[in-house]
């Protein structure tokens, strides 16, 4: 019985401290990622090397365009999504049972631009924290105000968030970090 209490104890402590309990989720955590518009992927389909397609950069209208389909329309799609939809175009008409695999091969740029030595776009790395990312960008300049950067995020419908972040806190692909000058 005390062997019971104990699992139910820490699946509650696992649940209360969780990152989704706290708003913290981050997408890059699951397969859930949205693509967007400047990244790079592969898609493979599995012994038929002529459907497949080697390296594509979604395009300012979020398409690629894959052999025997044509433009997908991709930007906001998860990484899963976009293969059973691909799955789904060759089942029938060109394949009996596609096995169909998406890779992200470069995830968007984000971007640091404000009080840092070296501002512009950086490539993006899945974890990239905001300390990190000003380390990136040269480090904070004397007139930087620390405790107070925003990151100015976008979503899939173009719509924009801005959000003040700790220099623990993970960002996300296509992120735009704005560091104010401090004035004391």
């Amino acid at each position: 019985m005390k062997k019971t209490v104990t699992i139910i104890q820490m699946f509650l402590l696992v649940a209360l401290f969780s990152p989704i309990a706290h708003g913290k989720f981050n997408a890059l955590d699951s397969s859930s990622y949205q693509l967007g518009v400047g990244d790079r992927i592969i898609v493979s389909v599995y012994g038929e090397e002529e459907m497949s397609l080697k390296e594509a950069r979604l395009s300012d209208a979020g398409t690629i365009s894959m052999p025997f389909i044509g433009e997908i329309k991709v930007s906001g799609m998860s990484v899963g999504r976009l293969q059973r939809y691909i799955e789904g175009k060759l089942r029938g008409d060109y394949l009996v049972e596609p096995n169909v695999t998406v890779r992200i091969l470069e995830y968007r740029k984000f971007f640091v631009r404000g009080q840092v030595k070296e501002p512009g776009a950086f490539a993006f790395e899945p974890g990239l924290t905001l300390g990190k990312a000003v380390a990136l960008a040269g480090g904070f300049t004397e007139r930087a105000a620390k405790k107070t950067v925003t990151v100015v995020r976008e979503n899939v419908q173009g719509e924009q968030r801005i959000l003040t972040f700790k220099l623990s806190e993970r960002l996300q692909p296509g992120d735009i970090i704005n560091v104010q000058e401090s004035f004391f």
